[in-house]
């Protein structure tokens, strides 16, 4: 694939945040460190947070719905990680799971903007189910296309978050610039250790 990916503006704003609930929400590793996710209190508050990434309106999220979240976060690490290794057939039997549990469903809205926006719903249009079923969808678009391949696990020593490679030449590798320098950091002290 060569030049600018093109997501859809709202499948880019699902897919960000389907990796902003992952990253918050669910333990691992992260920057070098064990990372053990957010409980209670602070549930609801990285969630919120996760919402509201890249700009978007930072919701008001209730316990029971970061719970909730908390658990769809899980489920999407493994598309990530599913996704990231190559094993399309595991990542599309978690997503369809995902899709049938909420029932998600297209549906075109009228928005700020002019004209109407595709935007996929649960059975029940509460927070949790509505994003879960957004993530979902735009996960399914995702692994539907050509676009699998930008789903991915950061590379650096000691960290599993994930991310969305919307750069140019699908070279992404790393979840954020602190694992990218950590990364080139170590291999420069590596290289002075091997000179002379």
């Amino acid at each position: 694939m060569t030049g600018q990916v093109n997501f859809d503006s709202h499948i880019l704003t699902v897919l960000t945040a389907a990796m902003a609930l992952v990253n918050r929400l669910t333990p691992g590793q992260s920057g070098g460190s064990a990372f053990e996710g957010p409980k209670g209190d602070e549930l609801a508050i990285a969630t919120a947070d996760a919402l509201g990434d890249d700009g978007r309106p930072r919701p008001e999220v209730s316990t029971g719905d970061a719970k909730y979240l908390a658990a769809v976060a899980n489920r999407m690490r493994v598309v990530f990680e599913a996704a990231h290794s190559g094993d399309m057939d595991r990542a599309a039997v978690e997503v369809n799971a995902l899709l049938l549990d909420t029932n998600a469903r297209p549906q075109l809205d009228r928005t700020g903007s002019p004209g109407w926006n595709l935007h996929f719903h649960g059975a029940d249009d509460t927070l949790a189910n509505g994003w879960a079923a957004g993530c979902a969808a735009g996960l399914a678009m995702a692994l539907g296309s050509d676009l699998a391949g930008r789903l991915g696990v950061c590379s650096a020593p000691a960290c599993d978050r994930v991310f969305v490679d919307a750069s140019r030449n699908s070279a992404r590798r790393f979840c954020s610039p602190q694992c990218q320098s950590r990364v080139k950091a170590a291999a420069h002290r590596a290289r002075r250790l091997q000179t002379p």
